[in-house]
């Protein structure tokens, strides 16, 4: 597969670029893993692309030390994959580990989402009216990767209000793999205004104060999104590693 600077951008689409190490903050190792990390999960370097460690010497401007050992954290991370005899690449996507976290976000969500709802405050319920809103200009400007951010930033919110510290950075791990391949979906004719309005759908049970309510939307949001990559890995199984 072709380096992430010889591919075309499709149709009408912005071309993805690896940001440069001045956007990080930390150590060079830690900004060339950051920087590499990005790259894999907003799909800059895609799933199966060749990661050839003098292009990415050459494009960081740095020495092969930093990029193996960003390499070798990335490998541990499950998102690259080192080959011995086959070199290395950008992992595909693993439809068992989808679904694996997919159950594990899904789990922690509906019993954040019920807690929520039993006790949500006007002022909690007011900060995620904001980012619904923001969300809705986002998706008006055609800007999906703000969008992205966003709908993460409301999930995020959620599971804070629980008053459980943990709650995030677990779901950020358990939904790393299933974060990356929902960008695939993201640009699909109408997804981000169906998400906005599952969205809606969860912020009204809330303010309701209905846990069943919320369970449901949320279960609703959730499972959509299962079931549209176990279609994409149907429609372009060049994407996903064998099972």
């Amino acid at each position: 597969m072709p380096s992430v600077r010889e591919r075309e951008p499709e149709a009408g689409a912005a071309a993805p670029a690896i940001r440069p190490l001045s956007a990080f903050a930390g150590s060079l190792g830690q900004r060339v893993h950051a920087t590499l990390r990005e790259a894999i999960l907003t799909l800059a370097l895609a799933p199966g692309e060749t990661l050839r460690k003098a292009e990415l010497c050459a494009a960081l401007g740095v020495s092969r030390s930093p990029v193996s050992e960003a390499i070798a954290k990335l490998a541990g991370e499950g998102l690259v994959v080192v080959a011995p005899q086959a070199g290395t690449y950008v992992a595909r996507f693993s439809l068992a580990d989808i679904r694996e976290g997919a159950f594990l976000r899904e789990a922690l969500e509906v019993a954040a989402i019920r807690r929520v709802a039993a006790a949500a405050t006007e002022a909690q319920l007011t900060e995620l009216r904001r980012v619904l809103r923001l969300q809705e200009l986002l998706v008006a400007d055609g800007d999906l990767a703000g969008f992205f951010a966003e709908d993460a930033a409301m999930h995020e919110l959620i599971l804070s209000f629980t008053g459980f510290r943990r709650l995030v950075p677990l779901t950020r791990s358990a939904w790393v793999n299933v974060d990356r391949a929902r960008r695939m979906m993201l640009p699909a004719p109408g997804r981000a205004e169906a998400t906005i309005d599952e969205h809606r759908a969860i912020l009204a049970a809330l303010e309701a104060r209905d846990p069943e309510a919320a369970e449901a939307a949320t279960r609703a949001h959730l499972g959509q999104l299962l079931a549209q990559l176990e279609r994409l890995a149907e429609t372009d199984p060049g994407l996903f590693a064998p099972e």
